[in-house]
């Protein structure tokens, strides 16, 4: 696998990371920004990451838990059915506020600036479950860095919390790509229709469906609700997005 495990500076201390490029070929290529889901790395995810990179992209993909210290990789199924591991759990994804999530996304993005990997301009952002909503959350904070946004049955999209990412869109100039999951109380269909108000008035380019018969954790494929046919139409909507924006 044509990874490389790093190191980088962030606003409240080092991130571990972990940076994925093609298989076949020579850079730079094009960079992404993977976002994790709410469980954190583990094998799964940098399957997914390289999958992403062998379609032409220096991938990074970013340990948003570095503040809590070292854990070891969490299973889903286990994770969700012990409270204590849960509670855990929701306590680590709770403890990256708004703040945290453009501070590390920052951070992120001046580390790719340096990578010889990674070919100069704007970058795409692809993120699952808690990560979708700090893919947008990111690209409201820093509009003009990313080309491409994607965010995958994210959560919380479109709420009455101050912090949701529907109400700083304004300024967006990529093109976003969000998909739910059917059933999905993380992302209700009001909330979707919040979030497509808010994307059209701030005039951005701009795609929010739902994935009818998945369920949230569709994408991703050690979660008890992965779908294959909907993981598929994932990575259909994905490419493109990202061709369409920043090559291949």
């Amino acid at each position: 696998m044509p990874s490389l495990k790093l190191v980088f500076k962030t606003r409240d201390g080092s991130c571990p990371a972990s940076l994925f490029t093609p298989s076949a070929g020579q850079g730079p290529w094009p960079g992404v920004l993977f976002f994790m889901d709410g469980l954190g790395i583990r094998p799964v995810l940098h399957e997914m990451a390289q999958r992403l990179a062998d379609g032409g992209y220096a991938v990074l993909l970013p340990d948003l838990y570095y503040r809590h210290g070292s854990y070891a990789p969490m299973d889903p199924a286990r994770t969700f059915a012990d409270p204590e591991a849960k509670n855990r759990l929701m306590a680590m994804i709770g403890s990256l506020d708004r703040g945290a999530k453009i501070a590390d996304a920052e951070a992120s993005l001046a580390f790719l600036s340096t990578r010889p990997e990674v070919a100069g301009g704007r970058v795409g952002a692809t993120g699952y479950c808690m990560g979708g909503n700090i893919a947008l959350t990111a690209a409201g904070a820093l509009p003009e860095r990313f080309a491409a946004i994607a965010s995958f049955h994210g959560g919380s999209l479109a709420t009455d919390a101050p912090d949701s990412p529907h109400r700083h869109v304004a300024g967006i100039t990529g093109r976003v790509y969000v998909a739910g999951a059917d059933e999905d109380a993380h992302f209700t269909e009001a909330q979707k229709a919040q979030l497509e108000q808010a994307l059209a008035d701030a005039g951005v380019d701009h795609r929010v469906e739902i994935y009818r018969g998945a369920h949230h954790g569709y994408a991703v494929p050690d979660h008890p609700a992965y779908d294959e046919a909907a993981a598929e139409r994932h990575w259909k909507e994905l490419f493109a997005l990202l061709r369409d924006t920043l090559g291949d």
